[in-house]
């Protein structure tokens, strides 16, 4: 529940952290709790404070809250000695010093995967050299520092066309760098509907079913293509939309 609200300037280490201006690329209709549905007044898509209020509102409706430990460390996680018939296992957390040891019958590692940066500097010979700035998406935070700069942003995952887009309203020049391209959705599909509520319709896996995914790909390409033709920007991937997908950008800037 606190994944959401790690906005401080200097990112905690061990903690994921996220940008100012994040905007989940799941529409609330796919992911909201079938059981709570999110409310009417929240756009399609949510800036992050949203989502984690959501979230609150999820636990005290339901009275989670006095189910989950905050501040607490998971020291060790191990099987019972008769896991193969219990299926147990062993857990040590700590909280203020004091240890602590209990038996679960299930345990879910949910940590997520954008906890720690990678920054393969060894693939860029002579960075020691460069006099500009430099660092893992992890730690921005607004675009104030970079106004009339030249920037580049390696990398087109979702935070690194957020990145460019938001950057270059500030900055003098941007360039976005891709080793491979990527297919570029826009969050607002068919009609104003939420893209990922008009590519995952029975329609559309019906028809990868029937024609296959091949042709199903062509499809979907084309469909993609009609927002603005990848091959022409430099963006056309060598892999196909299935199974890879793609990255969900709405930026319009100067990149």
């Amino acid at each position: 529940m606190n994944a959401f609200h790690l906005l401080q300037e200097e990112p905690e280490e061990g903690r994921a952290s996220i940008y100012k201006s994040v905007i989940i690329n799941t529409s609330k209709e796919m992911m909201c709790f079938s059981d709570y549905p999110i409310p009417d007044h929240y756009p399609n898509f949510m800036h992050n404070s949203q989502v984690l209020e959501y979230f609150r509102m999820y636990a005290k409706e339901f009275d989670l809250l006095k189910y989950i430990q905050f501040k607490t460390t998971v020291c060790s996680v191990k099987k019972q000695p008769d896991f193969p018939t219990s299926g147990q296992w062993e857990v040590v957390t700590e909280s203020e010093g004091k240890k602590e040891t209990r038996v679960f019958d299930a345990v879910m590692v949910c940590t997520g995967h954008h906890t720690y940066a990678h920054l393969p500097l060894e693939s860029f010979p002579g960075i020691e050299k460069f006099k500009g700035q430099y660092f893992h998406s992890r730690d921005y935070k607004d675009p104030e520092s970079f106004t009339g700069k030249r920037v580049i942003v390696i990398g087109i995952g979702n935070s690194g066309g957020d990145l460019a887009v938001e950057i270059s309203h500030r900055a003098k020049q941007v360039f976005l760098s891709t080793r491979r391209g990527a297919w570029i959705l826009n969050r607002v599909g068919d009609y104003g509907y939420p893209f990922d509520t008009v590519f995952s319709s029975r329609f559309n896996l019906l028809l990868k079913k029937i024609v296959g995914e091949s042709a199903a790909n062509r499809y979907l390409e084309k469909k993609i293509n009609q927002r603005f033709n990848h091959e022409i920007f430099g963006l056309k991937p060598k892999h196909r939309y299935v199974p890879r997908l793609g990255v969900g950008s709405d930026g319009q800037g100067k990149v």
